[in-house]
């Protein structure tokens, strides 16, 4: 099936027609949205390809999965955006070849650039979670990060994820946020922007203000957002659809409390304020601040804390 037809184009700049028919048809808009987005993605979410998030990414990996069976031999990542998850897999040991999908030409465009600019072996498809272009028993592994909530149709993503799965293979989806963290980081990040782009209104902080065009674009770009984030989990619900797909070992856990009440204030400051405001110091202290309050949400808060308070869910299984 892979190869059959030849992906689209990147479409980075939409027109006011496609943008308005996508406000009823999430696919539409997770591609105008991720294409407009493919370009700047990394530097949004601070993504690099270095020890930072190669350690980030087998952390995660571990934490649901353990560390048995590495390295798989051939891996897809489903909605790979930039390929953050899978690439950095890759380099920490855990993937020796990958394949990357998403349902955005300019989103998978960016992953193979980064790709072969590490020197990966990895190919790559503009594909639909829900009817994935690669034969059945393809892969050892499939991955995902911050990608199921993006799909109209969770469990049938998930029995297309079982299909290319070799037997005995593997999934491992992360970033995935929850019902009550999805909540309260929601209203940190509308309290955040709104107290940053107030404040920045008085003439002595008037530098901090990004232009007013920036600032209608991601007022834009965050409505747009709301189209295309579908879903929250219920770690226990979202075990129950990967069983009812038919997953084997179906396990899910949950993490980043503190450490979320921290970061969504912190990544919607640095979205409303001109980046050149932001140098290298405040890089360090946000990434060690949070690196220290994941430590205490693991090593503290897990296990005496409901998994459902947390922000993020993880979850795997096998076929």
């Amino acid at each position: 099936m892979a190869g059959d037809t030849q992906d689209p184009a990147p479409n980075p700049h939409a027109t006011a027609e496609q943008v308005q028919a996508a406000w009823d048809d999430p696919k539409l808009a997770n591609v105008l949205y991720h294409d407009w987005e493919a370009g700047t993605y990394d530097e949004k979410w601070s993504i690099s390809y270095d020890q930072r998030c190669i350690d980030y990414a087998t952390d995660r990996f571990r934490l649901v999965a353990g560390d048995r069976d590495w390295p798989y031999e051939h891996a897809l990542e489903l909605g790979s955006g930039t390929g953050f998850f899978l690439l950095n897999l890759m380099q920490g040991g855990v993937i020796k070849k990958g394949s990357v999908t998403d349902l955005s030409p300019g989103m998978v465009q960016v992953a193979l650039r980064n790709a072969e600019n590490l020197g990966l072996d990895v190919d790559g498809r503009v594909a639909d979670a829900e009817r994935i272009p690669y034969e059945d028993n393809t892969f050892d592994l499939v991955v995902g990060h911050a990608v199921l909530h993006h799909i109209p149709d969770v469990e049938a993503a998930m029995r297309e994820v079982l299909r290319v799965l070799k037997p005995g293979g593997r999934f491992v989806f992360a970033g995935e946020p929850t019902k009550v963290g999805d909540f309260y980081a929601r209203k940190l990040g509308q309290v955040t922007w709104w107290l940053t782009t107030n404040l920045t209104k008085v003439p002595l902080l008037n530098s901090w203000r990004r232009p007013q065009e920036e600032l209608d674009e991601s007022s834009r770009a965050a409505a747009l957002e709301a189209v295309v984030d579908l879903h929250t989990f219920d770690p226990a619900a979202l075990e129950a659809t990967a069983r009812a797909a038919g997953a084997q070992q179906v396990r899910a856990v949950t993490e980043e409390l503190s450490a979320a009440l921290f970061g969504w204030p912190v990544r919607t400051f640095e979205a409303a304020v001109p980046r050149e405001k932001l140098g290298f110091g405040w890089a360090m202290f946000a990434y060690k601040t949070w690196q220290r309050l994941s430590w205490v949400d693991e090593k503290l808060l897990t296990g005496v804390i409901p998994r459902e308070l947390f922000y993020n869910v993880l979850v795997t299984g096998t076929k």
